[in-house]
């Protein structure tokens, strides 16, 4: 009995092969072989050379991908549905076969496929595949739409993953800027109370024994103090010295708690002999309060002043975020396209860590109509791209400028660059020159669309050893057609 007696009755209720007639079934018969997988075996490899189409006859494939080290579940392809299986829209036609993307784009395997329990497959090699669309028509006709679906589903859960990915950046960024304002505001709470206390036991021994003089000589020290900015360049073994200096010297005089007073003065290049030139006024038995009552003012400003530094930085951080995702904004809206580039900066700063940023923005730069969040989305891809070709480490230029009606964004790097085969074919789905498990080979693609089909703008690459330019250009005018840029 020929091949193709023994699987056609099997094949023509597989859709793809429905429509085939006996001479296209001994044809498919004699260019594929059938394989018997075992559970857990694994029928390709994500970053393997594409070399064959898989149709499943029977059993069930899982197909998984690792991405940034995480193993992702794309899809299931079975022959056994389960009650409660769902699919999102899945064409049942995509069950049976897998692999054909690749093949078509000359590619590797993007994804892991596994059997699930015993499992068959008839696999097809790549010319046989090709010859198999030129041969069979009909194979063709139900192909396509289940590859523009897994297209289309590629790209939605890719979205979807960047959205994870933009969040958990979003938080790790606050989580790292907010982290020296928000121990600035608890430190400095936690110390508020015992100085006001004290403040309290200084101000009534300050006022028991002081004579309006005496209140005044120290109202004006006071203002000098915190008048006097502190010193620009300081040696902090001079500083230490100058404090102890202090500190001893009015420990000396009968001050119980003169820190502050020593530190506050040191920091702005206060010394022993400005204090004891400004004291002379004050009569020498009052001399220690008023010490005393000079530093716990002195320490209750520092710790205001720690406050008041804190809560702007935290408003500023807040608005950073704002900006990032638009919250509380319509979905289409005017905005000016630096701000959105500051806040992304902003957002991914624990990442530029030791990135040197140059920012070249023309002073002429008008807004734009579109979508904010969206484009934020593709200033952070690629903006971490470019840290990812440096390593962690080199400049980042961010420029923009007007070109005509288009506002043109370059975001350069000075990383190993992009090869001249690549560089091509960098905004192709699925494709990516970084390495299996650290990417997914939608993210320019995604931010292509984005600049070309949301905004109707143009986005373009150059590279060399020395670093890589990314260019994106988006009409200023919203009534600019794509083709415009």
């Amino acid at each position: 009995m020929s091949p193709a007696v023994h699987r056609g009755p099997r094949l023509r209720e597989i859709e793809l092969f429905a429509a085939l007639t006996d001479d296209q079934l001994d044809w498919l018969a004699s260019v594929t072989r059938e394989r018997q997988l075992r559970d857990g075996e694994i029928l390709f490899e994500d970053g393997d050379p594409a070399s064959h189409f898989h149709v499943l006859l029977d059993g069930e494939l899982v197909v998984t991908k690792i991405v940034d080290g995480r193993e992702e579940l794309l899809t299931r392809h079975t022959t056994r549905p389960r009650p409660g299986d769902g699919h999102e829209g899945k064409p049942p036609a995509a069950h049976r076969f897998t692999g054909e993307l690749p093949l078509l784009t000359g590619g590797d395997y993007v994804a892991t496929a596994v059997a699930v329990g015993s499992t068959t497959v008839l696999s097809c090699p790549k010319q046989a595949f090709f010859d198999m669309l030129a041969r069979c028509p009909s194979v063709a006709g139900v192909l396509l739409p289940v590859l523009a679906w897994r297209i289309t589903s590629s790209e939605v859960q890719a979205r979807n993953r960047a959205t994870v990915t933009a969040l958990g950046t979003l938080a790790a960024g606050l989580a790292h800027e907010l982290n020296n304002p928000a121990a600035a505001v608890a430190r400095a709470a936690q110390d508020l109370g015992p100085v006001v206390d004290a403040l309290a036991g200084t101000a009534e021994e300050w006022g028991r024994e002081a004579d309006d003089r005496d209140c005044s000589v120290l109202r004006e020290i006071l203002a000098e103090i915190v008048g006097t900015p502190p010193s620009a360049d300081t040696d902090p073994f001079a500083l230490t010295d100058l404090e102890d200096e202090l500190d001893d010297w009015a420990r000396e005089r009968g001050a119980r708690r003169p820190t502050a007073l020593a530190s506050a003065l040191a920091e702005r290049g206060l010394d022993r002999a400005w204090l004891v030139g400004r004291v002379n006024g004050i009569r020498q038995h009052v001399l220690p309060a008023a010490l005393d009552q000079l530093s716990v003012l002195l320490e209750a400003r520092g710790l205001t002043t720690q406050l008041c530094t804190a809560g702007p930085r935290i408003s500023a951080l807040v608005a950073a975020t704002r900006d990032y995702t638009n919250l509380d904004r319509a979905p289409r809206q005017e905005f000016w396209v630096p701000a959105g580039l500051e806040a992304t900066l902003t957002m991914l700063r624990p990442k530029l860590a030791k990135v040197r940023i140059v920012r070249q923005y023309a002073p002429d730069i008008p807004p734009i109509t579109g979508y904010p969040t969206e484009l934020n989305q593709v200033w952070t891809n690629l903006i971490d791209n470019a840290v990812d070709a440096m390593g962690g480490e080199g400049v980042l230029t961010v420029r923009t400028c007007l070109q005509g009606n288009c506002l043109t964004v370059e975001i350069g790097d000075t990383g190993c660059g992009v090869p001249a085969d690549s560089l091509s074919r960098i905004f192709e789905p699925f494709y990516t020159t970084k390495d299996v498990g650290k990417g997914t080979g939608l993210g320019l693609h995604l931010s292509y669309r984005i600049v070309t089909q949301r905004h109707g703008g143009s986005m373009s690459a150059r590279s060399d050893p020395g670093g890589t330019w990314m260019t994106v250009r988006i009409p200023v005018n919203a009534t600019h057609t794509k083709g415009d840029c």
